[in-house]
């Protein structure tokens, strides 16, 4: 009986000392689970991709001066970036266009955070014979009016179309502000800058649009100017060059920790002043007019 007893003793004690371990464990995962918030030091910035080597070169100096952040940078197209925020899938998703124009967005569940602009024009093979190009003319070749270089002045060569697919933002603001609303025909479709850029560099006859960023890039494709006007910087500045838009990040809600002190890092005079222009784009407090969600443009006072 005695040997019972000792046993039945014994067995309660470690009952017991398991339990508090088991208690001691769980607490400490807790806590260690919200000291971080489960994603403290790491987040998803993804969509536009003519806005991702900006991004991407942020990201990478952002990261040198604080080692213990991490910021996975992709593309994917503006409406991806829309989606995907909105989803919750990303923590921050880039568009080159206004929320507020995509009817499947709820755009008052996401914050904009104009970060810069960029300029876009046509980009061509280098052998067109063409730099510069009257609006007319410009929608002309994208609907399939014009189909070869000869017709505009340029080589005897054949157009070959290069697009961006639905829900891209580079390919909403050209539809928008070059070919004034019209749709182009169809061609190639390529679903990243970076494609269009290569296609058009190694196809002849190739005609493709681009952010400025990317003729920094290639110098060898050619930006094509627009009635006369070159695609300059201060020309978009100035309200002159028609092909521009803002750069806009979005978050669900007003952004905390990593998400807040990386945007306020992309505002900040080292980006504005120097990475930002080095990588092709304008800073929008340098912009002397501004547009709305519906395209309406007015000079900035």
């Amino acid at each position: 009986m005695k040997n019972f007893k000792r046993l039945a003793l014994l067995f309660a004690f470690l009952l017991v000392v398991g339990v508090l371990a088991a208690c001691g464990g769980s607490s400490e995962e807790e806590g260690s689970g919200s000291e971080d918030g489960g994603s403290g030091d790491s987040i998803t910035v993804g969509g536009s991709s003519a806005m991702q080597p900006l991004v991407a070169a942020a990201a990478e100096e952002y990261m040198a001066e604080n080692s213990d952040a991490q910021i996975d940078v992709q593309g994917g197209g503006s409406g991806t970036g829309l989606s995907e925020v909105a989803a919750g899938n990303f923590d921050i998703g880039n568009s080159d266009y206004f929320a507020e124009t995509k009817d499947d967005i709820d755009a008052e569940e996401l914050v904009d955070h104009k970060v810069a602009v960029v300029g876009m024009t046509a980009a061509a093979h280098p052998e067109v014979g063409v730099d510069n190009l009257s609006k007319d003319e410009l929608k002309d070749i994208f609907t399939g009016e014009i189909t070869n270089w000869s017709e505009v002045g340029g080589a005897d060569e054949e157009i070959t179309l290069v697009n961006r697919p639905d829900g891209s933002g580079t390919r909403a603001t050209f539809n928008e502000f070059g070919l004034d609303g019209e749709e182009p025909a169809e061609g190639i479709t390529e679903d990243s800058s970076n494609r269009v850029m290569q296609i058009v560099n190694d196809t002849p006859g190739a005609v493709g649009y681009l952010s400025f960023a990317y003729f920094e890039r290639n110098e060898d494709i050619v930006p094509m100017g627009i009635d006369g006007v070159e695609p300059t910087d201060e020309n978009v500045q100035s309200g002159e060059f028609p092909i521009w838009a803002y750069q806009h990040s979005y978050t669900q809600g007003e952004p905390e920790g990593l998400e807040k002190d990386f945007l306020d890092y992309m505002m900040s005079e080292e980006v504005q002043t120097t990475i930002l222009p080095d990588q092709g784009y304008i800073p929008a407090t340098e912009m002397e007019v501004e547009r709305d969600a519906e395209g309406n443009e007015s000079e900035i006072e």
